[in-house]
């Protein structure tokens, strides 16, 4: 097993079971995943009845993939391998703190969104001027970080971490599928914001297209990626956090943060302050992801860095300090506000 995968379950201080550590070992083709019978067949099937209920003939083609997307501009979905088995599930939950669309409800936004990438290639709606007036060139850098302006009522708002900011071609997708969503009351819900003509034009280019042919197709794509013939182990060791560095003196914020008051002598009255960021972890990750628009791996990366430093400082919280994870989820947001716009975590002082 690669040291990164290995550092990644000791960051988690949860050893691998035997049967963890033999399935890491495994290619993902070998494990023999389907769609066939499994809850995503279902979900999608109900995906195809959302398109034919809204008057679109497009059926977009889904396949087993190491993430969502539709790649190389074709109108064909992949969505995630471990979403197909339990095991697989529960084994990304554990090395991803988290998984991305889990419940139903959440494929299906995510399966909505991959199927409005899918509408816009299919008729390479793309190409036009009034897409482009809309939503912005389709040829602007795709990146992972973005400025975000929160609560601007010029997008859409369906996925979390204002995900249609990302890129016009995420624009348009999250307008469709806000558009798709069974009593999303669209016209209702947006008719006093800024992306209401998006979702007119999306309504319009359904009435134009939705019955017609696809000008693309997905026929003869291959959909056996190579990702797919690494072990999960590589899979997993390649998702690795970036390392960070943070100058020294953030220390002080974290002292101002976890300070034990004198009175509180007993070590029975206090928790160190790691394994109190190690409980709310998954609590921190989710709030400052969705209301930053960061990439999960940074702020991860962020988290580990501030938990090795109240480690090293040994600082120690009271266990019935109500303020503290609010205080930390502050300091990490404004960490993560400062990546986003400044391009470093702490400006130079």
């Amino acid at each position: 097993m690669p040291d990164e995968t290995i550092e990644s379950f000791e960051e988690r201080r949860a050893p691998p079971t035997r049967e963890q550590e033999a399935l890491l070992q495994r290619k993902i083709a070998e494990l023999d995943l389907k769609l066939e019978g499994t809850r995503l067949e279902q979900l999608i099937e109900r995906l195809y009845g959302e398109l034919q209920a809204a008057g679109i003939k497009l059926r977009p083609p889904v396949y087993l993939s190491d993430e969502w997307g539709c790649p190389d501009g074709m109108p064909i979905i992949g969505v995630p391998f471990y979403l197909a088995d339990e095991k697989l599930t529960r084994l990304e939950d554990e090395m991803r703190e988290g998984v991305e669309a889990e419940s139903d409800e959440e494929i299906l936004r995510y399966l909505r969104h991959e199927a409005g990438h899918a509408f816009n290639y299919a008729y390479e709606l793309y190409k036009t001027d009034s897409w482009h007036k809309l939503f912005g060139p389709y040829s602007r850098p795709y990146v992972d970080e973005y400025t975000l302006k929160p609560f601007s009522h010029n997008f859409v708002r369906h996925l979390s971490g204002w995900y249609a900011q990302k890129h016009p071609d995420e624009d348009f997708a999250e307008t469709f599928a806000v558009w798709l969503t069974p009593d999303s009351n669209w016209r209702e819900a947006y008719k006093n914001w800024g992306c209401y003509p998006k979702l007119v034009y999306v309504d319009e280019a359904v009435q134009t297209f939705g019955q017609a042919n696809p000008v693309v197709t997905a026929a003869g794509y291959n959909t056996v990626e190579e990702c797919l013939y690494r072990s999960l182990a590589d899979h997993y060791g390649s998702l690795r956090d970036p390392l960070i560095e943070i100058p020294p003196y953030l220390d002080s914020a974290l002292r101002d943060i976890f300070n034990m008051p004198a009175s509180s002598k007993s070590a029975k009255e206090t928790i160190q302050a790691a394994a109190f960021i190690d409980t709310h972890r998954r609590v921190i990750l989710g709030s400052v992801a969705h209301w930053t628009g960061l990439n999960d791996a940074a702020i991860r990366a962020v988290l580990r860095h501030l938990r090795e430093r109240c480690k090293h400082l040994n600082l120690r919280v009271p266990l019935n300090e109500k303020t503290t994870l609010v205080e930390f989820v502050v300091l990490v947001t404004t960490l993560c506000m400062n990546k986003l716009h400044k391009g470093e975590f702490v400006g130079s002082r």
